[in-house]
């Protein structure tokens, strides 16, 4: 059984700052792993999806999921679907099991009534300007709440994902010189170049 309290040091390092989102992260990620029966993913037998979106709030939330499934978007196996949710499926590949675990309605709108989130977080202040006496309570409270009074959690369930394979193909641009994967390629007056070049487009223009 894993244990979220354990890993709850290391994530606010990985982070850089105490959240309560980041809290409920690696309680709903050990929640699934020890449905599920599994120890954190080393390589990319475990997936993730993760039902946040870019404009959520609390994105903190899936450093928590990464710090304590392994599941990462390095490896692959982190896949943000763009819902603006909390829910997770973390799925077994190997064994093609999967689990949906989320926070119940009233412990994310119970956040919303806290000093840290009307007084800092709605306000555009960043996370790590709220002092200690402000974020702490939050995070113990999540920490410490049995799973019951805390999580949503789905029996185990039958699901088939085929893993796209993973390209090793490459090539150097013509246009910019730099490498891309050969997927990515596009053919412009004759020549293999990127997207970016393609478009006309590059980051730093």
């Amino acid at each position: 059984m894993i244990d979220a309290k354990d890993w709850l040091e290391f994530a606010e390092k990985f982070q850089g700052h105490k959240c309560p989102a980041l809290a409920m992260g690696l309680r709903v990620g050990a929640a699934a792993l020890n449905k599920l029966n599994v120890e954190r993913a080393k390589d990319d037998e475990l997936l993730l999806h993760v039902d946040v979106g870019e404009n959520h709030w609390a994105m903190e939330y899936v450093d928590g999921l990464q710090v304590i499934t392994g599941c990462t978007t390095g490896k692959g196996n982190l896949i943000i679907t763009h819902k603006g949710k909390w829910s997770v499926v973390l799925t077994d590949l190997e064994k093609n099991k999967a689990v949906r675990v989320t926070p119940k309605p009233e412990i994310i709108l119970s956040f919303r009534k806290t000093d840290f989130f009307k007084n800092y977080r709605r306000k555009g202040i960043r996370a790590s300007l709220a002092p200690d006496e402000v974020v702490e309570p939050v995070i113990n409270l999540v920490m410490n709440s049995p799973e019951e009074r805390l999580l949503i959690i789905s029996d185990v369930y039958d699901y088939n994902h085929t893993q796209p394979p993973r390209s090793f193909n490459s090539f150097v641009c013509e246009e910019c010189d730099e490498v891309v994967i050969e997927e990515y390629g596009r053919i412009k007056d004759g020549k293999m170049i990127c997207i970016d070049c393609a478009n006309n487009h590059r980051a730093e223009d």
